[in-house]
């Protein structure tokens, strides 16, 4: 997995320039808001997929976003996994489950 860091603009910019590659277009993409996520400014890039696709990725990012590390990292995906455990719950509650 790889979670990049960017202005709107900047990350607008990389992400058609990934879902534009053939490999890299492969790969699950998503684009969140920092200010939902961990309160920062920017935007945050999800990158999961094969080796191959992760490794065309980090070349079509180039510079020109910030990869995220360390403890912001930790949050960042933290904050993702929730946000896909509330979407669960509420389609459970949707088709009936509990």
């Amino acid at each position: 997995m790889l979670v990049y860091k960017g202005s709107k603009e900047a990350v607008a910019k990389v992400v058609e320039r990934i879902l534009s590659d053939d490999i890299g277009s492969r790969a699950n993409v998503i684009v969140r808001d920092a200010a939902q996520l961990t309160g920062g400014q920017g935007q945050y890039v999800r990158v999961l997929g094969t080796e191959e696709q992760e490794a065309r990725v980090r070349e079509l990012v180039g510079l020109e976003l910030e990869e995220v590390k360390g403890e912001e990292l930790e949050r960042v995906v933290s904050a993702l996994r929730e946000e896909d455990e509330r979407a669960l719950s509420g389609m459970g509650m949707i088709f009936g489950g509990e």
